[in-house]
């Protein structure tokens, strides 16, 4: 083995290394932003009211526990 060929070696892994940091780096980038971008959503939209059951019926309608309308 000549000293050229270790050299390159040492390189090589911290090639690695840089590239695995970017790629972890570049995955949690991404995580948050679409993490952000789930919370601005949830605060920035309001859903518009729907006709729903207002009391409770024996015929299995679904009704709002809370209604906000």
């Amino acid at each position: 083995m000549s000293a050229a060929s270790g050299e390159q070696g040492v390189a090589g892994r911290r090639n690695w290394r840089l590239i695995s940091a970017a790629i972890a780096a570049a995955v949690l980038a991404v995580f948050i932003a679409a993490n952000a971008h789930f919370i601005y959503v949830a605060f920035s939209s309001q859903p518009d009211c729907v006709a729903h059951a207002k009391e409770a019926t024996d015929g299995g309608a679904l009704r709002a526990a809370e209604s906000s309308c």
